[in-house]
């Protein structure tokens, strides 16, 4: 017989666990102060420091980078020692100190009669090391509260995909108010307003989480409790060691965000250690269905990584667009470029409980699509977002794009995220074996970590010279259109095969959807467990 170790007797709000809704809003604070800073990133490096376009995007893809590899070593710590729910607690705390430190402004760079520009280094370091900690601050919470979601349900619950839909609505309301917030007051007020209110908003995350514990019903605990208290060297335990060892960590990431070269060398090479590790799971360590969901699961995230080197053009190519090339005038004033990026948001909100319902609806009559499916049609749809940019520069007259065309573009780009994020985190819970499902996590945002650098570099085609005379409105539409327009080839390309593929996939899978509650699947044999 099971063991009962909730804290509080199981309560539901709308059909769902309560600490959904802690989760929710936990993550909704985290994702404002995240997306609230990210959102800033691009103009503040480019207006600000004066870096080139090519700098100032492989930057952003450097440290986007980062932010999504961590998550491996998170997950990993978190299944192996702390358990999600300390690991998210120490997490949040780093956001905060980085957060903090992202408000220190310095003075601005400056450009000389000789087109040298002087930068205020110090204010530069405090800025890299601030990124360091927000880096190493998510990797233990992004893959770890995403895990929390997915223990609050028992498997074949078919309120799983919706729960994680609902979950997601919460980040992008976080992002959504950010982006208008932190994006006025970085580009109108100051930097250090923006990053600043940035802070606040992860400052209430964590209060947010650390009231909810008692609503997570056990969930999300270490596995051996008595292995992380014991004590292995000078008197302290293994948390405490872990909590050092990554504190002291921060050094190297501060000087990885730095040197580009060092991260591209990471991603390759942790990309490669955790196929080798998938690999030898699936051969040693599992049941042949075990198995094939694993390689299943490897297939969608291979496939993500296309998707979303699409995707995170919003904050690099599509954000320089949006300031350079697009006509934002409304009623007489200029709509900041940092908020159209709050469209992506919005569209979130708006659409989230509708697709929430929409695969509901589909899976009582069982006609509910199978992962590989959404995101076929995800890769679709960023293919269309980025048809209707360049066709709306192509068909433009002479001077500014209408904003028209970037609103669709967004729309579409939102419709395929929710095709593909909150049902591939559902189904790294479903098809990941039990004993690496925070592994598993942590390798899904290893594959955006790298989708977030190869964007970078996407961007950088389309990368404007430095110029000190007024922007060649003309040329600066061709770049974008030519990015654009291999962007919509490659959405396309790529969908069309994964839709092809997806029977084979859905094969793999083992019927995961159609399981009952409880239930562990053997090669041979199917045990009920109380």
């Amino acid at each position: 017989m099971s063991q009962n170790s909730s804290l509080v007797p199981e309560k539901t709000l709308f059909g769902h666990p309560v600490g959904l809704y802690v989760l929710f809003f936990t993550e909704m604070w985290e994702r404002f102060s995240f997306y609230g800073m990210k959102a800033l990133l691009i103009f503040y490096l480019v207006k600000y420091h004066l870096f080139t376009d090519d700098d100032g995007s492989i930057l952003v893809g450097s440290y986007a980078a980062l932010v999504y590899a961590l998550p491996v070593l998170g997950g990993y710590l978190a299944d192996k020692y702390l358990g999600f729910r300390k690991a998210v607690t120490f997490g949040a705390i780093l956001l905060v100190l980085g957060h903090i430190g992202m408000a220190y402004e310095g003075n601005a760079a400056t450009m000389m009669a000789d087109g040298s520009i002087v930068r205020d280094n110090q204010a530069l370091q405090v800025f890299y090391f601030s990124l360091a900690l927000i880096i190493l601050g998510v990797g233990f919470l992004k893959a770890n509260i995403s895990s929390i979601v997915g223990e609050l349900y028992k498997k074949g619950d078919t309120r799983r995909d919706s729960g994680f839909t609902i979950f997601y609505m919460g980040i992008n309301i976080g992002s959504w108010i950010a982006t208008i917030l932190c994006g006025y007051l970085g580009e109108s007020v100051g930097w250090s307003y923006g990053f600043g209110a940035a802070g606040i908003g992860m400052i209430l995350g964590l209060i947010t989480f650390t009231w909810g514990k008692k609503y997570f019903m056990g969930k999300g605990e270490p596995k051996n409790p008595a292995a992380l208290s014991k004590k292995i060297f000078l008197g302290l335990s293994t948390e405490i060691i872990i909590y050092i060892l990554s504190i002291l960590s921060l050094v190297v990431i501060w000087q990885m965000v730095q040197r580009h070269s060092v991260v591209e060398i990471l991603l390759m090479s942790t990309g490669a250690i955790s196929l080798i590790y998938i690999i030898w799971y699936a051969a040693m360590k599992s049941t042949r269905i075990e198995r094939n969901r694993l390689i299943a699961l490897t297939i969608l995230i291979v496939f993500s990584v296309f998707f979303w080197a699409l995707f995170e053009q919003a904050y690099t190519s599509m954000n320089l667009f949006a300031d350079r090339a697009m006509d934002r005038n409304v009623g007489g004033s200029n709509v900041p470029a940092a908020w159209f990026l709050s469209l992506n948001a919005m569209f979130i909100v708006m659409f989230a409980p509708i697709f929430a319902w929409f695969w509901v609806k589909l899976g009582k009559k069982n006609l509910n699509p199978n992962a590989a499916v959404k995101f076929g049609l995800a890769l679709l749809f960023v293919g269309f977002g980025f048809g209707a940019l360049a066709y709306g520069i192509n068909s433009s007259a002479a001077g500014l794009v209408p904003m028209v065309w970037l609103i669709i573009a967004y729309l579409l780009h939102t419709w395929g995220e929710l095709c593909l994020s909150p049902v591939g985190l559902s189904y790294v819970t479903k098809l990941s074996p039990g004993k690496i499902v925070g592994f598993m996590m942590g390798v899904w945002f290893l594959a955006t970590a790298g989708a977030e650098y190869i964007a970078s570099l996407l961007a950088n085609i389309a990368s404007l010279p430095p110029s000190a005379g007024e922007l060649d409105i003309e040329a600066a539409k061709g770049a974008y259109a030519g990015l654009f327009e291999s962007l919509f080839s490659i959405g396309l390309v790529v969908g069309v095969l994964l839709l092809v593929a997806s029977p084979l996939i859905k094969k793999m899978m083992h019927g995961i959807d159609e399981e009952g509650e409880d239930e562990i699947v053997n090669d041979d044999e199917t045990i009920l467990v109380d």
